[in-house]
């Protein structure tokens, strides 16, 4: 799964992204994953089979699905906010119908 994480500005995104990273290598899954500003997306999404955004720019989510016309949710606040990977990952799945 190629997956690119949106926020604000990038920095709290980075931080659940290397949690991911480091959870995928252990449990054996095929991720690849980057973290970008909600400014920066659209140059930047084209390669990724889904988008998911951090709470503080989901109010934005619709706007992001439409300009990129890729599944799209945002993070659950509590599993953003303590790191929860593995759920994270199943919204990721769920969106793209697996």
């Amino acid at each position: 799964m190629k997956l690119l994480l949106i926020c604000q500005g990038g920095a709290s995104t980075s931080i659940l992204m290397n949690k991911m990273k480091k959870y995928a290598a252990g449990n054996g899954i095929d991720l690849e994953v980057k973290a970008t500003s909600i400014t920066a997306y659209p140059d930047e999404c084209a390669g990724f089979d889904v988008l998911l955004i951090g709470p503080q720019a989901s109010y934005r989510r619709d706007e992001v699905a439409r300009v990129s016309g890729k599944p799209t949710g945002a993070i659950a606040p509590v599993d953003y906010g303590i790191g929860n990977v593995e759920s994270i990952l199943k919204q990721a799945d769920r969106l793209l119908g697996k």
